[in-house]
């Protein structure tokens, strides 16, 4: 079978893809040798896929189902597998294989068509919400995770730049910067988190109704993962006259179910967005970028 990038795959990664990288030129002859150690029969490669890897769904040499997932370097695939193996398949999906070759994960399978953003959104935000709860859990002792503070940091290096280049952003900038130095300043709690959790990270299983995938883990505060949860569906919320009402009633409703301080999550979600909008401007996604700028000026 051939495996050939799905085309998302291959935009997201050649947006992103540092000078002389050739793992998409590899990807085909990495997956045949990945299913030929592991004796697997493949059904398909699942498509549209995700924007960090090939995704390929598959049955052991026993007949039961299973996912392969390879991931390039820069998608930090040895942080997923060590956070998979920390929860256990508790909120998250199973981890099958302890140990594999760099980049190679087998992962439990689950229903990759079915995400709770089919349905209806007060629904939606409710199951993905009480998922991400069962992953907050303290990080292993000595663990290797990125934290919040790292990440951000590089984040805002990236920011200032694109201030720098679409001066009309500065203000938004500033502002998301500004409050990204007061919520480092005193971080509530110190959790094992998602990183980049949405709605359509959240996939219908066998074991339990609705578990999480595609984590890239970070420690730090709970609110950081909240923000991501947000702005889901944002190009609704900006085609919304009252977007911005709505906005603030699920900041609201969410730190509260969640047990997260308001504030704090609204200046994370005005970070975090922000920060994605000038970094669709920088790979060349202006209508991306000024959706999520739009939906952070709202903040």
């Amino acid at each position: 079978m051939a495996f050939e990038p799905p085309q998302r795959l291959a935009r997201a990664l050649g947006e992103t893809a540092p000078a002389g990288d050739d793992w998409l030129a590899r990807l085909p002859e990495t997956a045949e040798r990945a299913v030929a150690r592991r004796e697997l029969t493949v059904e398909r490669v699942q498509v549209p896929g995700g924007r960090s890897s090939l995704v390929v769904l598959v049955r052991r040499a026993d007949g039961t189902p299973a996912v392969l997932k390879l991931a390039p370097p820069r998608a930090r695939p040895e942080s997923e597998r060590a956070a998979l193996a920390h929860w256990g398949g508790l909120g998250a999906v199973q981890l099958l294989e302890a140990d594999a070759e760099e980049g190679v994960l087998l992962l439990e399978r689950l229903h990759p068509d079915v995400s709770v953003r089919s349905l209806p959104e007060a629904r939606a935000l409710l199951e993905a919400a009480g998922t991400l709860r069962r992953l907050w859990v303290a990080p292993p002792t000595g663990h290797a995770f990125e934290t919040v503070a790292e990440r951000t940091g590089r984040q805002a290096e990236a920011m200032r730049t694109g201030a720098g280049r679409w001066p009309e952003v500065a203000p938004l900038v500033d502002a998301a910067l500004g409050a990204r130095e007061e919520l480092l300043a005193a971080p509530p709690e110190h959790r094992l988190l998602h990183g980049t959790f949405r709605q359509s990270k959240v996939l219908a299983g066998d074991r339990m109704p609705w578990l999480a995938v595609g984590p890239d883990p970070v420690v730090g505060e709970s609110a950081f993962d909240l923000a991501r949860l947000v702005r889901d569906r944002v190009e609704d919320l900006i085609a919304s006259p009252s977007g911005p009402s709505i906005t603030r009633r699920r900041i609201r409703r969410l730190a509260d179910s969640l047990e997260v301080d308001q504030e704090r999550l609204r200046g994370w979600t005005l970070f975090r967005a922000a920060e994605s909008g000038v970094r669709a401007l920088r790979v060349g996604r202006p209508k991306d970028g000024e959706l999520l700028l739009e939906f952070a000026g709202w903040l």
